[in-house]
């Protein structure tokens, strides 16, 4: 622990990416008052996470990361936090059925309210306007009063936040997670498919390994893991004064704890190593993600790893590569190949949806889900000529039937993506897209398995 750090030390450092509040006095009484507000998380559950985030590190595991782009107020319903959850136990149980590894789950969800922007203004027609930058910050409607950050999101998003939470811990503790509730998982609007059958058929099989384990006398009741599962939020850490008035000394440590969710990562626009954000992660103990972006500068990385886990501690620090597929074999290699030389133990994760952003012929920003498929091929090839382990994967996705990335075995083409086109910032994998992936990612993650097994043997 840094003695000299504090939760408002980024004050002390440049800050990009923060809006520019024009009442800074009311924003100091709504911080002020979210100091005072119970922690959305414990401290406890981010050791957790840090200890499975450790196997991960150690080739033991496999990250699973998705959920919203950005969330918003407006979409907030029981049934849309449900369906993503349902989305991501199948993704987790297609996995750990097809690798046989255990899969650690971590939601960008019950948080995931800030977005950077390229741009900070926006223009239409003769008027310009603050851009959107998430609902916590202000509204997507376009005009002048929606545009102006208000400190009063704030309350507002940890309110949305605690909710989600209360819903997520009963999803993953109440017995919906339960193994034996598999065939309940599928969504509706999901049509007959190769993957929907292959999802069923592995589901038939689980269900006669359990009646078979029954007999032996090992069931729900006896066995956390076939009734529970552990599921964790994150976000990026983006929104600065949010994070700081969220931010804990957890009593049975004495440490700094950021309780507004387990794991939080700082964005390819906000890794500055004399940056705010830096500054403000390196001081609390959560699991720690970094983007890595085709403008990563390796030196200055590897000064940002050993700035934020000085110790060195397995699962600390996620490297969540963003490349895009046809940048990724020429940029990748050379970071993987200086991070090796050191002794740092990092999660390798990888992005394969910010890098393979176009604008369809329709106007509409869209991803193609063949170019996602060849990030994550080339990912896993990669670590496999560097002798390491391609740890994770982190998808912008939703249990909802959108139209918004084309491509998939229940195909969404450049026509329909005005159908279903629901999100307010980037285009997100719909469930029976995340599916599909799920089951090719299995086949890669089971080729690693093998590959890994096989060099233990030498």
């Amino acid at each position: 622990m840094n003695k000299n750090w504090k939760p408002s030390s980024w004050r002390e450092k440049k800050a990009k990416h923060l809006p520019n509040y024009s009442d800074e006095k009311a924003l100091n009484l709504i911080t002020n008052k979210l100091t005072a507000y119970p922690p959305l998380v414990f401290a406890g559950e981010s050791r957790n996470l840090l200890k499975q985030l450790g196997d991960v590190a150690n080739g033991k595991a496999f990250l699973l990361q998705g959920g919203d782009c950005a969330e918003s107020f407006a979409d907030f319903n029981p049934n849309n936090i449900r369906d993503s959850f349902k989305v991501m136990l199948q993704m987790a149980v297609v996995l750990t059925y097809g690798a046989s590894c255990p899969v650690v789950k971590v939601g960008r969800i019950a948080g995931q309210f800030a977005k950077p922007r390229s741009q900070d203004t926006e223009k239409l027609d003769n008027l310009e306007l603050e851009s959107y930058k998430g609902d916590i910050i202000n509204g997507i409607d376009f005009n002048e009063k929606s545009r102006t950050a208000d400190p009063k999101r704030l309350i507002q998003a940890y309110n949305q936040s605690a909710a989600t939470l209360n819903l997520l811990r009963a999803f993953a503790q109440g017995g919906f997670a339960n193994l034996k509730q598999i065939h309940q998982w599928n969504l509706s609007f999901a049509d007959d498919n190769q993957y929907k059958k292959r999802f069923e058929d592995m589901a038939n099989r689980i269900d006669e390994c359990l009646t078979f384990m029954e007999a032996c006398g090992i069931n729900d009741e006896n066995v956390r893991q076939m009734n529970e599962t552990d599921f964790y939020t994150s976000h990026e850490a983006l929104l600065l004064p949010y994070e700081e008035a969220l931010t804990r000394v957890d009593s049975t440590t004495g440490l700094w704890y950021d309780v507004s969710a387990h794991m939080l990562w700082v964005g390819d626009r906000t890794r500055q190593l004399d940056g705010a954000h830096i500054e403000f992660i390196k001081g609390i103990e959560n699991p720690i993600g970094i983007k890595v972006g085709p403008s990563t500068e390796v030196s200055e990385l590897l000064k940002i790893i050993e700035v934020v886990n000085p110790n060195n501690i397995p699962g600390r620090v996620t490297l969540i590569c963003r490349m895009g597929a046809d940048k990724i074999s020429s940029i990748l290699p050379q970071i993987i190949r200086e991070v090796s030389k050191t002794d740092y133990k990092v999660v390798w994760a990888c992005d394969p949806m910010h890098g393979n952003t176009i604008k369809s012929n329709t106007g509409y920003k869209t991803r193609p889900l063949t170019n996602i498929i060849s990030e994550i091929e080339q990912f896993f090839k990669i670590h496999r000529s560097e002798g390491t382990y391609p740890g994770g994967i982190h998808l912008e996705m939703t249990g909802q039937d959108v139209t918004e990335c084309i491509g998939g075995i229940r195909e969404v083409t450049e026509d329909d993506l005005k159908s279903r086109y629901h999100t307010y910032c980037d285009p997100r994998l719909n469930a029976s897209q995340s599916l599909e992936l799920a089951f090719i990612l299995s086949d890669f993650l089971k080729d690693e398995r093998i590959r890994l097994q096989q060099s233990s043997n030498l």
